[in-house]
């Protein structure tokens, strides 16, 4: 089987090294799956968010489309 896509959303500090360990995983995303690609924890995503957590402009756009997010 070939290699398949398949991401998780994580939570990190942005001052850690590039593959410092993450935080805390806050969902998942699988691009080849049609319905139900994106899996995400609202709750620990709304509290990010409120603790001044700025998303990556993939993320930011992956949250716009499932309403976590206000541009």
């Amino acid at each position: 089987m070939p290699k398949q896509p398949y991401y998780r959303l994580v939570a990190i500090d942005k001052r850690a090294a590039r593959n410092a360990a993450e935080i805390e995983i806050l969902g998942h995303y699988n691009p080849r799956e049609k319905a139900n690609a994106v899996t995400l924890h609202s709750d620990r995503i709304k509290y990010w968010l409120s603790q001044g957590a700025q998303p990556s402009d993939t993320v930011r756009s992956l949250l716009i489309r499932n309403k976590f997010y206000n541009s």
